[in-house]
């Protein structure tokens, strides 16, 4: 089953999108939006900026748990993954939005 970007409005008025494994796991979101086109925006920049292997910045918590953002080529923050335990959950989670997003279709949330 293949990846998806669910799109959502939060109770903050703004624009969001997640991006989800064929499993139905979110593997990255976004921040919030002032408006739904600068969010596909957004979207086209994690489809093109997630085959840069040099775009994902790999990362730990002070709490000790790893996860991984994915920049665009401003350097701005583009997506944040969840919190994994290990270095390879990471790992396979940005292997995982390399494979899924360039090919993800975009769908409103439920």
């Amino acid at each position: 089953m293949p990846g998806k970007f669910v799109t959502s409005v939060g109770k903050d008025g703004k624009y969001y999108f997640s991006l989800k494994a064929g499993n139905g796991e979110i593997i990255l979101q976004s921040q919030g939006y002032a408006s739904a086109k600068s969010r596909d925006n957004g979207i086209e920049s994690v489809r093109r900026n997630s085959q840069e292997p040099g775009r994902f910045q790999k990362k730990e918590a002070s709490n000790g748990k790893f996860f991984f953002t994915l920049n665009a080529t401003n350097g701005q923050v583009i997506g944040k993954s969840q919190m994994y335990k290990t270095e390879k959950g990471r790992d396979n989670g940005i292997a995982s939005v390399a494979r899924n997003a360039p090919d993800a279709k975009v769908v409103a949330a439920e």
